[in-house]
C-alpha cells in the first residue's frame, strides 16, 4: 500500500492511497486538473479510481468532485449528513446520485482489496469523519479537521504504519494574525483545528516501534510555516510523556500545491 498527499492545506486536500489493484482518493478539495495531474504523476489514471472518500462537505475537501465524478464516474464514498450537505452545494454542479454511497463511523467496508474503517472527529460540519486503512498486515491513517482528540481518537489511531495528521496552525501567529475574532475563536474552539502542539501531544499518546512515516498535512497558509509544525511536533514528541524522541521517526510537511514524497508500506 501507498500513501502521497496530492495537495494538503487549508486551500484544498487530496490524498492518494492504494495498493497495485486499489485506487483511492481522500477529499478532492482542488481542481479537477491539479487532481488530473497528481494522480499521473503516479502513474495513476484517474480512470483507474476505485473511489473518493470524503471527509466532510467544507470547500477545502470537495472543490473538484463534481469535475471527477462526472468525468470518470467514480463512486464517492462519505457519511449520509456530508452526502446531504454536498447535494445541497452548489459550487460542485451536479452529480449523480447513483455514485454516492453512505458509510458510517467504526463499520469497516471493503474496496476491492483494501478495508476502509471511517472514524468520528470533531469538526464544525454536518457529519465529519477520517479514514482508516488497512491492506493485509499494513494499516494507514488519514486524520485531519479535528478541533479535540480524545481517547477514542487516541484509540482510533493505535498501531498504525503511517499517519497523515493535522498540524493546522501556530496558536500565536493566528492570535496576532489578520482573521477575524470569530474566526479565530472557531479555528481554537473544539470543532475547529488541531494547533502544532496539540498535534505532537496526540502524536505522543499513539507512537509505537512500528510506525513508520508520520505526514503533518492540512497546514494554515496564514497561520501556519512548515518550519513551526515541523518543530514543534518534534519538540513534543521528544519532550512529551512517551518513550520516544523524534529522530526515531520519519517526519514529512505535506505541501500546499505540490504533491509530496510517496509513502510506501512493505
Amino acid at each position: 500500500m501507498r500513501l502521497c498527499s496530492i495537495a494538503s492545506g487549508s486551500s484544498g486536500n487530496c490524498i492518494y492511497i492504494g495498493s497495485e489493484a486499489t485506487h483511492l482518493l481522500v477529499d478532492v478539495g482542488i481542481s479537477g486538473k491539479r487532481t488530473e495531474e497528481g494522480l499521473n504523476s503516479l502513474d495513476v489514471s484517474p480512470k483507474d479510481l476505485d473511489g473518493i472518500l470524503i471527509t466532510h462537505e467544507h470547500a477545502d475537501h470537495i472543490a473538484g468532485i463534481g469535475v471527477m465524478a462526472r468525468k470518470y464516474g467514480v463512486p464517492i464514498y462519505a457519511t449520509p449528513g456530508t452526502i446531504k450537505a454536498i447535494r445541497s452545494s452548489s459550487s460542485v454542479g451536479k452529480i449523480d446520485e447513483d455514485l454516492f454511497v453512505e458509510v458510517q463511523s467504526d463499520n469497516k467496508f471493503t474496496i476491492k482489496d483494501i478495508v476502509v474503517n471511517p472514524m468520528r472527529i470533531s469538526h464544525d460540519a454536518a457529519q465529519p469523519v477520517a479514514y482508516r486503512f488497512a491492506y493485509g498486515n499494513q494499516k494507514a491513517a488519514i486524520c485531519t479537521d479535528l478541533g479535540v482528540f480524545n481517547e477514542y481518537t487516541v484509540e482510533a489511531l493505535r498501531g498504525m504504519d503511517a499517519l497523515l495528521i493535522e498540524a493546522n496552525h501556530d496558536v500565536n501567529m493566528l492570535q496576532v494574525g489578520p482573521y477575524p475574532y470569530y474566526l479565530k475563536q472557531r479555528i481554537l474552539g473544539d470543532r475547529g483545528h488541531l494547533s502544532n502542539e496539540n498535534s505532537g501531544k496526540l502524536l505522543s499518546c499513539i507512537l509505537h516501534d512500528n510506525l513508520k512515516t508520520i505526514i503533518l498535512g492540512h497546514l494554515s497558509k496564514e497561520n501556519n510555516l512548515p518550519e513551526l509544525a515541523y518543530e514543534a511536533v518534534r519538540m513534543e514528541i521528544t519532550y512529551g510523556d512517551n518513550p520516544y524522541k523524534a529522530e526515531d521517526f520519519e517526519i514529512q510537511v505535506a505541501q500546499r500545491s505540490e504533491v509530496s514524497p510517496v509513502i510506501q508500506l512493505a
